[in-house]
């Protein structure tokens, strides 16, 4: 369960951030998509690599 007080900004700070631009959203966006696809690629590398994985082993 999330601890909701671990938080420590004041309201007022959260409310009077300024938003994010498209440029940092994009950025943000990018990256997350670049971890995504690192994280797939060593999944499906360490199933290819996982005898208990091969199609000729029943």
């Amino acid at each position: 369960m999330r601890n909701n007080y671990a938080n420590t900004a004041q309201l007022k700070e959260l409310m009077t951030a300024p938003p994010m631009t498209a440029a940092r959203h994009a950025e943000v966006m990018r990256q997350r998509n670049a971890r995504r696809r690192m994280i797939e690629e060593a999944r499906e590398a360490k199933k290819a690599d996982d005898p208990m994985f091969d199609g000729d082993k029943r």
